[in-house]
């Protein structure tokens, strides 16, 4: 079981500290320090750290890792998070694969089958809302609405394109060109032993004549 023990108490803050992360630079290490720099003061507010962690932005020692500085381009950030959400909460995922979609009762739910009955009722619902919260500000429209692609057979295009009757008559073709096209023949000579060369001199002129 890979569920967190990382989770938030109040999760009014979560937009805009994502945002202040990419309006800042990567610090060294990730510390609290760094964290009131960036205006989350409150002891609240330190339990981001620990869901950094939780979701791979940050190693145990708070040094930022490579999803990190993915993340800080604009240009996917959502989509990184995305992907940390469903590495981070892949139990969830697994129970529904569109786990990102369902409401924080359901969430709770889910959580609380998960756990085992592990967890109190106020924890279930820290964990449920910092879920939902992390999904509200991730994009994956690129992870669940992937093209499907329907690869067809060569012969149901073949059946689709071509009248019944001429299909038979088309496939009948083929059958006998096939099997004509495959068939050969395998000649084995022995040749007696002999120091007269006309004995030779026949046997090949009569393959030439017969066979050839």
């Amino acid at each position: 079981m890979a569920l967190p023990e990382q989770y938030l108490l109040t999760t009014k803050n979560v937009d805009a500290f994502f945002n202040s992360l990419l309006n800042a630079q990567a610090p060294p290490k990730f510390t609290n320090k760094f964290l009131e720099q960036l205006e989350f003061k409150s002891t609240n507010d330190r339990l981001f750290i620990g869901v950094l962690k939780f979701l791979g932005f940050i190693d145990n020692n708070g040094i930022p890792q490579e999803r990190y500085f993915k993340f800080l381009d604009q240009t996917q950030s959502k989509q990184i998070l995305a992907e940390a959400i469903k590495e981070a909460y892949a139990d969830l995922f697994t129970v529904n694969v569109k786990a990102h979609e369902l409401s924080v009762s359901e969430v709770k739910n889910k959580l609380k089958t998960l756990t085992q009955g592990s967890k109190s009722d106020n924890v279930l619902s820290c964990m449920a809302n910092t879920f939902s919260s992390l999904c509200k500000y991730a994009d994956f429209s690129k992870h669940s609405n992937k093209e499907i692609v329907t690869v067809k057979k060569d012969e149901d295009i073949f059946e689709e394109a071509t009248p019944v009757n001429e299909q038979r008559k088309m496939t009948h073709e083929l059958i006998n060109k096939k099997i004509t096209t495959e068939m050969h023949y395998n000649i084995q000579i022995h040749l007696p032993e002999t120091r007269d060369i006309t004995v030779y001199d026949a046997i090949f002129k009569s393959l030439k004549e017969h066979l050839l």
